[in-house]
């Protein structure tokens, strides 16, 4: 039944611009989506008495890390990351897994939003639940994006607005929002300091539990919040369309977005920034006791992050909207340094749009110098989670008498943090590819073809950000499609599913790849985000018929 209903998708949306084997790809990942749902049963309360038995409960079982959680009763079908190693749900990986469920089942994919947000879910004071060894964990807040494309997706496909789902799911997302800002902006400067926030070891040590007293502000919790706020003022536009009244929370959404993106250039007002000129990037910083800052000068992701924190808005909309729009011009005029260092939204661009971005364009060409260099972050197959350029030069932290050690590590990982299972420091990453991916989109939207940039970087071949976005697309598909000898680099050489009649034509679809070869590792059936592929290959299609 699963692979009749994905051939009965594959038979609506089969496009002869494309070759049987992505078709097949295609096929396979959303058929494993369909695949990776489950019946997750969790009582918490239930789960901390034990059965009634004096040896049912073990002692450690008192010493969960997700105390606090007593209200969770999860009895629902769920889609999983990968139901034979990862039988459990995780509400960020979930919300990517919405944007391949959407494709085949919108009703399913939109229940599962709405259902990480129903009060037998969400925590009282607003947080998400994480995953089930540690509820408490900080995830990024991907949801409103989710819940936007869903929406999105959802009418083009089938000609219609579900305004009941939007509107539903928005409030709670006010609930959510609310606990980020109150629990997770310290010192009520806009700076955020939300842990490891699912990129595990990214950094040179586990920012959940720092090795000092202090803080540290977080350039891509910083970032992760504008991107946040900037989708909840879409979502507060579109549904403004029908009950202005949402223009009020548009507009409230509006100045906090300005006021998180400047935090990130003035931490505080107190003359330090996130952003390093002299680098052109932005990075993490260390607040030490003694008052000392120490900025963490590594180039990851953490520093490509704020590309994500972009949106345009079209002309009709502003002219349909005379609150918002009378609000954005007061406080553009009458607060100019709030939008001194970012692209400035009261400037027109192609089709007289506007663009909300934290990165004006000086911002936005020096990111994308270092993300679109093949010695840094640009592989044959995607974008990478580290530069390259620490594998000949690691960058040393000294602190405290102590010598700490970060390097490119593009296959599984050789750090101990997270039980030695985190796998940030150089593979390519899906979902955060696709983000990357979609933000070029926007930012072309605005700037047009007459903004280019180099690809890669030293070639001298100029493209504009949308063709850009395409040649990624290209690449990450790569990953699956049979190359010109005839094997897919995400399989080892020998493997029988690179030559075995009965499995070379079977893909698999592993949670992350190696960032230079494109060999898949970690979980080999985490279809979920993985399966971000087919939208992909469906676009690439789209666009060869487009000519």
């Amino acid at each position: 039944p699963i692979f009749q209903e994905a051939n009965e998708f594959y038979s609506h949306f089969k496009n002869p611009q494309l070759s049987p084997d992505e078709l097949n790809i295609q096929r396979q990942a959303c058929a494993g989506m369909l695949w990776s749902k489950q019946l997750y049963n969790y009582d918490f309360q239930q789960w901390l008495k034990g059965d009634n038995h004096p040896y049912s409960v073990p002692v450690n079982r008192k010493k969960v890390n997700s105390k606090g959680w007593e209200h969770l009763v999860n009895f629902d079908i769920i889609s999983m990351p990968d139901k034979w190693e990862y039988p459990w749900y995780a509400c960020w990986d979930l919300t990517f897994h919405a944007i391949g469920l959407v494709l085949l089942d919108p009703d399913f994919a939109k229940r599962q939003l709405t259902l990480i947000t129903r009060e037998w879910y969400m925590h009282p004071n607003g947080q998400l639940p994480a995953y089930e060894w540690n509820f408490n964990d900080v995830n990024p807040p991907t949801i409103a994006w989710a819940a936007y494309r869903v929406y999105k997706i959802d009418e083009k496909q089938n000609g219609k607005a579900d305004r009941k789902f939007l509107e539903g799911i928005f409030h709670k997302l006010l609930l959510n929002f609310t606990w980020w800002v109150n629990r997770l902006d310290r010192e009520g400067n806009n700076i955020f300091q939300g842990g490891f926030l699912g990129l595990d070891n990214i950094s040179i040590f586990d920012r959940s539990n720092p090795i000092f007293k202090g803080r540290i502000d977080q350039a891509d919790g910083t970032a992760w919040m504008s991107f946040y706020c900037i989708l909840l003022m879409k979502i507060a536009l579109e549904l403004a369309q029908e009950d202005p009244v949402y223009q009020d929370s548009a507009t409230k959404f509006f100045e906090h977005f300005l006021r998180i993106a400047h935090a990130l250039h003035d931490c505080g007002k107190r003359g330090h920034s996130l952003w390093n000129e002299e680098d052109g990037f932005f990075y993490d910083a260390m607040h030490l006791e003694d008052g000392r800052i120490i900025p963490l000068k590594v180039r990851s992701l953490v520093g490509l992050l704020p590309l994500f924190a972009v949106e345009t808005i079209e002309p009709e909309i502003m002219k349909t909207m005379p609150t918002f729009e009378a609000r954005v011009d007061w406080f553009t005029h009458r607060r100019p340094e709030y939008t001194r260092t970012m692209a400035s939204v009261d400037q027109p661009g192609l089709g007289k749009r506007r663009l909300l971005s934290i990165l004006d364009k000086e911002h936005l060409k020096s990111l994308l110098r270092y993300m679109l260099d093949e010695k840094e972050f640009l592989s044959e197959y995607g974008i990478r989670s580290l530069s390259k350029y620490y594998q000949d030069h690691p960058y040393q932290l000294e602190l405290n008498g102590s010598s700490y050690t970060l390097n490119y590590q593009p296959g599984d990982s050789q750090s101990k943090l997270y039980g030695g299972n985190s796998n940030w420091r150089g593979p390519i990453w899906m979902p955060l590819n696709f983000l990357i991916i979609e933000s070029l989109q926007k930012f072309h939207h605005y700037y047009g073809d007459d903004f280019k940039v180099e690809f890669p970087t030293g070639s001298g071949r100029l493209m504009h950000l949308k063709d850009i976005a395409t040649e990624l697309s290209i690449r990450l598909t790569k990953l699956f499609c049979r190359n010109e000898k005839g094997l897919r680099p995400m399989y080892d050489p020998n493997s029988p599913f690179q030559h075995d009649p009965h499995w070379k034509n079977l893909i698999l679809f592993h949670e992350f790849f190696h960032g230079d070869t494109g060999l898949g590792l970690g979980a080999s059936h985490q279809t979920g985000w993985t399966a971000l592929v087919a939208k992909f290959i469906q676009q690439l299609g789209n666009i060869r018929s487009e000519g």
